[in-house]
């Protein structure tokens, strides 16, 4: 696990710094890459992290539901939290795009 958010974070600082050395050597209006690379971000980050909280929350869930069935709905409520975090990050992404 700790890998892969290290190499996730190495992958990220290279996609910012390449977006802004194209900066640096613009003139004018940026061609939109970066548009592209902030939407792509938020939506990508958000939807990673909604991930690995619904898997945390989904194992506990089961567990939950395993030993007590009544709770069933209460889990459903704790997951519908989990992906409203990918929600936001689609609305952002849209939201950055539209600008």
């Amino acid at each position: 696990m700790k890998t892969v958010m290290i190499l996730l974070l190495a992958a990220s600082g290279a996609f910012l710094t390449a977006g802004s050395v194209e900066l640096a050597y613009a003139q004018g209006e940026g061609s939109g890459g970066d548009k592209l690379l902030g939407a792509g971000l938020a939506f990508g980050l958000a939807a990673g992290g909604a991930g690995i909280g619904l898997g945390y929350v989904g194992s506990a869930g089961l567990a939950v539901i395993s030993e007590n069935p009544a709770l069933q709905s209460k889990v459903f409520i704790f997951i519908g939290m989990v992906e409203s975090i990918a929600i936001y990050g689609i609305v952002m992404m849209f939201i950055i795009l539209g600008q």
